[in-house]
């Protein structure tokens, strides 16, 4: 059963001792990190991701942990972007994605948090903030059934009359496990392709196409209905003491012919997913404006990007 997924660490775990990938992992504090590098075009077929770095950072209760934890994963975000992005030059963020669904309203949803200050770099310098501030501009182009446009053709524009030192695209994901929907953050130097995570492949946002770097920042929002599918069969198989390698072909047949047959492709998401969204949202946000204005400290941009608790 193949089921398709946007975290390289999941395609890496599907695919064992494979060559061309290094992989490690840590933890600081309540975040655990995994990067994923995938070095050779043999390991990036065999994955079905570009070469490039990933970084994926994961809490197990994400949107409802103390203030303190989500604060800790906005560091971790930080941290991770930092050392991808360019030491100098404007920044352009793009939030991708349909806020009409809130399923796939995640970049949008950031946007509302991040600090935008392309057109407050030249403030008077008795205005304290002069010569702090790296110049950050943001838009979300939408998707092509509202606007006609495709989202690659609106960021090169775009792109070109900014001339930006790197774009940074956020978009909501897919993943294999439904742990994983909302309390995981991937982090990749190798752009993205809009829709891709739910089969609707469009024109990609990377640095061949837009000539400038691309990092893609993504949170899971959806699984397919297969895996929750797949994963009801385990544990039911475990109930009955019955072993699940012993069983995997006929699971992944059955799941292929549910799949075919009833659920198709249709991808799930949680009922809670409006405050969801919101919630991990502003943590993602959060990490980004750590990252982009170090001239700043955490009480000042938590004053300047947010209008309440």
């Amino acid at each position: 059963m193949q089921i398709r997924t946007d975290l390289a660490m999941e395609s890496r775990e599907t695919v064992r001792g494979l060559a061309g990938v290094a992989a490690h992992s840590l933890r600081r504090g309540h975040v655990e990190e995994i990067h994923v590098r995938i070095e050779t075009e043999e390991a990036a077929r065999a994955l079905e991701k570009a070469r490039g770095t990933y970084i994926t950072l994961a809490h197990p209760g994400l949107a409802a942990c103390p203030a303190e934890e989500r604060r800790e994963m906005a560091r971790a975000i930080c941290e991770g972007l930092r050392n991808l992005l360019p030491p100098s030059g404007d920044l352009l963020v793009v939030g991708l994605g349909n806020r009409r669904m809130t399923a796939d309203a995640l970049g949008s949803r950031v946007l509302e948090d991040l600090l935008v200050t392309r057109h407050l770099k030249d403030i008077p310098a008795e205005n304290g903030l002069c010569g702090r501030l790296r110049g950050v501009c943001a838009v979300a182009p939408g998707v092509l059934g509202v606007t006609g446009l495709e989202t690659a053709e609106a960021v090169q524009g775009i792109v070109e009359h900014v001339r930006p030192a790197a774009v940074i695209a956020i978009d909501a994901l897919a993943a294999r496990e439904s742990s994983r929907i909302c309390t995981t953050v991937q982090i990749t130097d190798t752009g993205i392709r809009p829709g891709s995570g739910v089969g609707n492949h469009r024109a990609g946002l990377t640095k061949e196409t837009l000539g400038v770097p691309v990092i893609a920042i993504g949170v899971p929002m959806v699984v397919y209905a297969s895996v929750i599918a797949r994963d009801a069969l385990s544990l039911l198989l475990e109930d009955i003491g019955m072993d699940e390698s012993e069983h995997a072909q006929a699971m992944d047949t059955l799941i292929d012919k549910l799949s075919r047959e009833g659920m198709g492709e249709l991808v799930v998401t949680p009922r809670e997913v409006d405050e969801l969204v919101g919630k991990v949202g502003r943590i993602v946000a959060d990490g980004l404006n750590l990252a982009f204005q170090p001239g700043l400290s955490e009480e000042e941009i938590e004053l300047l990007s947010h209008d309440g608790p």
